[in-house]
């Protein structure tokens, strides 16, 4: 059985695919490689994948029209992803973190940045809830919320099931582990993404603004994630573990 994680690696530049494939697949991964939107969503279907990575500028549907789709689907939708930009820009960084990357880094890069990188998304993706085994508490209930530990999804009181991304699930299990205790940005970067932030990283406000949005949470009065000014933001709700939804 193969165990090694696969990562599906979509950019259509072939020498850039073959380069990655061949240090990834030397350095403990298995890698399959796609050229278009087609061909990753062909590979996602006939394949387990433990993450994408994803290049910006594809021609026809572009890496952040292919990003927000993949959100969008049930099934692939914990799927993490390192979005790779051509420039760098901030405006391509916010636009990939905007659509639910949960990584990126600019090109030209080498090989074995990237390979830290998806070391470290891997890492954070795959780990237990501190202090819990695998065979303990599966769910944290919170207002009328139940997030899946193992699903990694949110439940409604009505039962309606809401995806979420890897960074969003991370950040608001951040949240559920810290109720009422204001973190600031700084620290909520070292808890969800393991790196600091430089001054002009927005990545934090802007995962915060999908969680609000996938939680119902009126930004302008928001009643779950508070903005404390100033200081950061606060979980504003008793929490349960569980081993079972309520």
């Amino acid at each position: 059985m193969d165990t090694l994680p696969t990562i599906l690696v979509v950019d259509d530049d072939r020498e850039i695919r073959q380069l990655l494939a061949d240090y990834l697949d030397a350095n403990g991964f298995r890698t399959l490689t796609a050229i278009n939107g087609v061909d990753m969503r062909r590979v996602l279907d006939e394949s387990r994948i433990d993450l994408v990575v994803l290049d910006l500028t594809l021609p026809g549907e572009d890496g952040l029209t292919l990003c927000r789709n993949l959100r969008a689907h049930a099934v692939h939708a914990s799927i993490p992803v390192i979005m790779l930009t051509a420039r760098g820009e901030p405006l391509d960084r916010i636009l990939g973190l905007e659509m639910g990357a949960d990584d990126y880094l600019a090109k030209p890069f080498e090989p074995r940045e990237l390979f830290a990188r998806i070391r470290s998304v891997l890492r954070r993706t795959h780990a237990l809830p501190p202090n819990m085994a695998a065979s303990e508490a599966q769910f944290m209930q919170f207002g009328s919320w139940t997030l899946d530990l193992i699903a990694r999804h949110l439940l409604s009181d009505q039962g309606v099931v809401v995806a979420l991304s890897g960074a969003e699930f991370r950040m608001l299990k951040v949240f559920l582990e810290h109720p009422n205790r204001v973190l600031n940005r700084d620290q909520l970067l070292e808890l969800t993404q393991g790196r600091e932030a430089d001054p002009f990283d927005r990545s934090i406000d802007i995962q915060i603004s999908r969680l609000r949005q996938k939680l119902g949470d009126d930004a302008r009065t928001p009643k779950i994630v508070k903005t404390v000014r100033n200081e950061g933001y606060v979980l504003a709700t008793a929490v349960n573990v569980a081993y079972k939804p309520a």
